[in-house]
C-alpha cells in the first residue's frame, strides 16, 4: 500500500491519532529516511508510544484542531481510528488542511463490522454483541463503507478504496487470543450473562482448534491527493 500510495516518497509524514505507535514504528522501518510525527489524545499512549517509535516526534494535541500550519506534511495517515471519532469528516479536513498540495492523505485500515462473518453459525451472534458494544462506546462500527464518501466530500482527488483480503493457515497464537478474548469480556460482560460469554469463549477456542473457525471483518482502506 505504501508504493501504491505514493508515500514511500513522502519525507515528512503526520499521524493522525497515532495510540501507542505501533504504526509509526513499522513506518519508521520501512522509510528509515522519513521523519514521522504523531498526535494523540492520550498522554499515555504516548509514553508507549516512546517505546515502539523512538525516532518519531510524538505530541499530546487534538485531531480536530492540529497544531501545524497549512501545508507542512508531505501526507498524512490514520488507521483504525476514523471510527472512534464523532467529525470524521472534521478530521479529515484538518489532516488535508496541513498538508502540502500533491500531498497524500491516508486511511490506512477501518473496519466495518455491519459485513463481519462469523463460522460456525452460532458464534454469529458474538459479532453482533461486539458491534453494539462498539456503538455503546462512541465507535462507528460501519465506519469501513463510508470511508470513499468521506474522502471524496473533503475535496481529495485521486481517491482509491479498496478492502483488505482475509487469510487463515492456522489458529492465532493462545496469548493472542487471550488478550482478543479479555477485550470481548470486558465489553461484553455487562450486556450478557457470563455463563454464557464463557460458553461462546469455549465454542470459539474449540473451533480454532478444529480448523473450522472463520471471523472475518472486512477492513477498507482508502487515499487520496490534496
Amino acid at each position: 500500500m505504501i508504493q501504491k500510495a505514493g508515500l514511500g516518497q513522502a519525507h515528512c509524514v503526520l499521524e493522525t491519532g497515532c495510540g501507542t505507535g505501533a504504526i509509526l514504528g513499522s513506518m519508521q522501518h520501512l522509510m528509515p529516511t522519513a521523519r514521522f510525527l504523531g498526535i494523540d489524545l492520550r498522554v499515555d499512549y504516548l509514553q508507549e508510544a516512546q517505546q515502539y517509535a523512538p525516532q518519531s516526534h510524538l505530541s499530546a494535541a487534538d485531531a480536530a484542531a492540529l497544531p501545524f500550519p497549512d501545508g507542512r506534511f508531505d501526507a498524512a495517515i490514520c488507521h483504525y481510528f476514523l471510527l472512534w471519532v464523532k467529525s470524521p469528516e472534521v478530521i479529515l479536513a484538518e489532516m488535508k488542511r496541513v498538508t502540502r498540495p500533491g500531498g497524500m492523505i491516508i486511511a490506512l485500515a477501518e473496519p466495518d463490522y455491519g459485513g463481519r462473518i462469523d463460522y460456525p453459525s452460532a458464534l454469529a451472534e458474538l459479532g453482533r454483541m461486539q458491534g453494539q458494544s462498539l456503538q455503546i462506546q462512541g465507535a462507528d462500527p460501519l465506519m469501513g463503507r463510508k470511508l470513499s464518501s468521506l474522502f471524496h466530500q473533503a475535496g481529495l482527488s485521486d481517491i482509491q478504496t479498496g478492502v483488505m483480503g482475509g487469510q487463515w493457515s492456522e489458529a492465532p497464537a493462545f496469548e493472542a487470543w487471550e488478550s482478543e478474548w479479555a477485550v470481548l469480556q470486558a465489553d461484553l460482560g455487562h450486556t450478557i450473562p457470563a455463563e454464557k460469554l464463557n460458553w461462546l469463549r469455549s465454542l470459539d477456542g474449540a473451533s480454532w482448534q478444529k480448523g473450522e473457525r472463520i471471523l472475518f471483518v472486512p477492513t477498507f482502506y482508502a487515499w487520496g491527493r490534496v
